[in-house]
């Protein structure tokens, strides 16, 4: 398994990244954040797509969420490469997977990391992993209508400093751009500070 924690980067390296258009996307080979593009009451570093978790204790059984980006290096828990229409997670073989049966999902459904093209009852994932990403930067569930979201509240995870979102699939015409709107982070390290 690859290790995507690289040696240590100044924060501002990491914040002043490139930043790509998601329409610009359809393959990226080296992982980055997948960022929400208003920092909302996190001015420095932001929200970015997480697996709940860290190290060994990383949650597959609970919903992803937006976790203040953490840096300075990239982990494995926020590192995302955007492959076709899907949200991977290559640390974990996962992708980001709209909570939905029948391959149909419902405004207010949670995103869970599973298994890419997973197939298994009540889990028909192909059609519940495929993203349109619009120039604007909403994510939507391709076809549904539902776009990425992250809550108008956040809390304190285990670590006093940091925050964290619900994530959740919302009506693209009603949801507020301040909390929808995403933008993929290219990490790039320094060169002589990240070798």
């Amino acid at each position: 398994m690859r290790d995507f924690r690289f040696s240590t980067v100044a924060r501002a390296a990491v914040l002043s990244a490139c930043f790509v258009p998601l329409v610009a996307l359809s393959n990226t080979q080296e992982p980055g954040h997948l960022k929400l593009k208003n920092s909302l009451d996190r001015p420095v570093d932001g929200y970015c797509l997480d697996v709940v978790g860290s190290g060994r204790h990383i949650r597959f059984d609970m919903p992803l969420t937006a976790h203040n980006c953490k840096g300075p290096q990239l982990y494995q828990d926020e590192a995302v490469i955007i492959e076709g229409s899907k949200i991977k997670f290559p640390a974990y073989g996962a992708c980001a997977t709209v909570a939905g049966i029948n391959g149909r999902a419902l405004p207010g459904a949670a995103l869970v990391p599973r298994q890419c093209g997973e197939r298994s009852p009540f889990m028909e994932a192909e059609t519940l992993q495929r993203f349109t990403f619009h120039p604007d930067g909403r994510v939507e569930l391709s076809g549904s209508g539902l776009c990425m979201t992250v809550s108008d509240q956040s809390d304190s995870t285990f670590e006093p400093t940091h925050r964290w979102r619900p994530l959740y699939m919302a009506r693209c015409s009603e949801v507020d751009p301040s909390r929808s709107q995403w933008e993929f982070v290219e990490y790039i390290p320094r060169s002589g500070v990240d070798d």
